[in-house]
């Protein structure tokens, strides 16, 4: 189907259409009835889609995509010229950050600039993934130069990863736009999925966004730093951690050691510290703390086992349990450290298809001398093997010092 037959099909498109944040709320908006278009440059992903198949791992999404595709809500295409003939486009490309550490507070509005000929006057423009504080502002201004009519609003993703295809339908939506009729029509477009619509300005929706996924980011750095305190002195940090949670609902939130990990967390981290001058102290600790974990456990293991002439299995290599997404995935750093320290080392993941150098289970579990869970996956939970096994996550539930 070319862009140009399907121009006037379609109710919304979504730029970036068929990655993790825009396929699962491009086939719930489909679902709610909306002619819903994926514009997406990954030919491959659009190709997927198309056929009916998911590009990653969401579950309850194969189900609905099916569904959508077959009452023909739902197409995916790698041809920009569809979004003029839809009445909301909705960008789900983010604020990356460059080599350096520094927010790339040009990427959206590099998007918006590459799709601004198919921009067309009275539409509503959504930025959905988390954007730097002032970027939609940025984007109003953008879109004023290029002379478009365009009601623009800034309504932040809310969903974690693996549970999209019921929490876009839970969760409380955050709108935010400058104009009156940018937030109707923005309230109206996520009332088809929630009655629960949270109205704020749109540098108060930018925080928000970045001070939700600090604030856990936070959480999973205490929950890191106590785990090394009581591993430092010889003590199970998941023992302590159950007895303070029994019975106690004031620290029944206190998160399990383990790899906080992921596109996210850490990178909305650095932009809020970012926006602050580099005055935020908490954020900068918890950075250390996360991404230091995986040297903390390299460093534990060299005293203990003669990492040199071992042979070190990893298992799991998404950033998360039973997630395909390999993004920032911490076990990739463990296992660039333990490629210096040990004789080898042998990565498994029986989810995660795009990375060639991955070995069966079978083969990481015949030749290695230790085991490291890097990422819990249920596969994983009755796992026995005749070599010590770290688990840092407790996934097996023996424990977690080292």
């Amino acid at each position: 189907m070319s862009g140009e037959k399907s121009a006037e099909r379609f109710d919304v498109a979504i730029v970036g259409g068929c990655g993790h944040v825009g396929l699962p709320l491009g086939i719930v908006l489909a679902d709610t009835g909306l002619r819903t278009l994926l514009y997406d440059i990954d030919r491959k992903a659009v190709d997927c889609v198309n056929r009916g198949a998911l590009p990653h791992t969401e579950p309850g999404a194969a189900a609905a995509l099916a569904r959508v595709q077959a009452q023909g809500r739902l197409h995916a295409s790698a041809d920009p010229s569809g979004i003029a003939g839809c009445g909301t486009v909705i960008i789900v490309v983010g604020t990356p950050i460059d080599e350096h550490g520094n927010p790339d507070v040009e990427a959206v509005p590099r998007v918006v600039s590459a799709i601004a000929e198919h921009l067309r006057d009275g539409q509503l423009l959504v930025l959905r993934s988390t954007v730097y504080p002032g970027v939609t502002a940025l984007v109003e201004r953008l879109v004023a130069r290029l002379g478009k009519a365009v009601d623009v609003a800034f309504c932040p993703e809310r969903i974690a990863e693996g549970r999209a295809m019921s929490e876009l339908y839970e969760l409380p939506e955050i709108v935010s736009s400058r104009t009156a009729s940018g937030r109707e029509r923005a309230a109206k477009l996520f009332g088809n999925l929630t009655r629960d619509i949270v109205h704020l300005e749109p540098e108060e929706a930018e925080l928000a966004k970045l001070f939700t996924n600090t604030w856990r980011y936070i959480r999973f750095a205490i929950a890191n730093q106590f785990y090394m305190i009581a591993n430092d002195f010889e003590l199970d940090f998941e023992r302590i951690r159950a007895a303070i949670r029994h019975n106690y609902p004031r620290a029944a939130d206190l998160p399990g050691a383990g790899f906080a990990a992921g596109p996210c967390l850490l990178k909305d981290t650095m932009q809020l510290a970012a926006f602050n001058n580099n005055l935020f102290t908490l954020g900068n600790a918890a950075m250390m703390v996360n991404e230091g974990l995986p040297l903390y456990l390299v460093s534990r293991l060299a005293r203990r086992y003669d990492l040199a002439n071992m042979t070190v299995g990893l298992l799991g290599m998404g950033f998360k349990a039973e997630s395909d997404d390999i993004r920032s995935s911490l076990a990739y750093k463990m296992n660039r450290i333990l490629r210096f320290k040990s004789r080898e080392v042998l990565c498994t993941d029986p989810h995660v298809t795009c990375d060639p150098n991955l070995v069966p289970l079978e083969t990481v579990l015949a030749r290695a001398d230790l085991l490291i869970i890097t990422a819990p996956h249920a596969a994983y939970a009755k796992l026995s093997a005749s070599v010590p096994i770290v688990d840092v996550w407790n996934l097996l539930g023996q424990g977690v010092r080292v």
